[in-house]
């Protein structure tokens, strides 16, 4: 009997320590979300409430990509053009003593229009002798006809070159050209040489004289060189009155 009280005892004290064993065992062992499968979860991390959906965070507008600044551009000075009539005029070669070269037109009517824009880009560099169709055209001074030429712009034209070759008058728009009128012929001041018209690029409701002077290089190019303003140079040329034009064209 007494070894049969010692037996239960030995089983009910085993039973004990395997239970409390066991429940030891548990306290450190990782729980299991039942819907989790048997994925073990570490209890000091907090996980979403079920059917949650982890996002993750919000990011702001991406900076827009920074470009770098454009290269410097170099700075080109820009050359004045050269002041040709004041440079002529302390040489003391600037002409002088020039006809008004329309009819009948006093100095006080002209106008002063050689920096006046046109197309393409290109200034006047002449001026614009308004007077009616025919009025005849005279040369300025003495010299030679050099070129006689029709262009789409300057419709008729004639280049003189005065006696020295330094400088050359362009008459452009003429109407027609006077009788007689051939390159190389020697002229005089104030002779009729053509008459006013509206050839070229004018508008026909406006004839009228484009007057230019050039002076021109080594070369004597009467299509080229440098462009000299006409107004102060005829501005002192009262020329003859309104009534007193002769010779006067019959126009077109």
């Amino acid at each position: 009997m007494r070894s049969a009280m010692l037996v239960l005892v030995g089983v009910l004290l085993g039973a004990n320590l395997t239970y409390f064993a066991m429940h030891r065992s548990s306290d450190r062992a990782p729980v299991a979300r039942p819907d989790a499968g048997s994925a073990p979860v570490d209890d000091a991390v907090p996980m979403p409430p079920r059917g949650a959906i982890a996002e993750p965070p919000a990011e702001g507008p991406a900076d827009p990509p920074v470009s770098a600044p454009p290269p410097a551009q170099a700075v080109v000075p820009v050359t004045p053009a050269p002041d040709v009539a004041a440079e002529a005029a302390i040489a003391g070669e600037m002409p002088a003593g020039l006809r008004i070269p329309v009819q009948g037109v006093p100095a006080r009517a002209l106008a002063n229009t050689y920096d006046d824009a046109r197309g393409e880009g290109r200034r006047h560099d002449a001026i614009d002798i308004m007077a009616p169709r025919g009025t005849p055209v005279v040369a300025v001074a003495d010299g030679t006809v050099e070129k006689l030429f029709d262009s789409d712009r300057g419709g008729l034209t004639i280049y003189q070159f005065e006696p020295s070759g330094r400088y050359a008058y362009y008459y452009a728009h003429l109407d027609r050209y006077a009788p007689g009128l051939q390159e190389g012929r020697a002229l005089r001041k104030g002779e009729v040489i053509g008459y006013v018209g509206s050839t070229g690029n004018a508008a026909e409701d406006a004839p009228h004289l484009h007057f230019a002077i050039f002076r021109l290089g080594p070369e004597r190019r009467w299509w080229e060189g440098d462009p000299v303003n006409p107004y102060p140079l005829l501005a002192g040329e009262q020329g003859p009155s309104p009534g007193a034009m002769t010779g006067r064209g019959t126009g077109k």
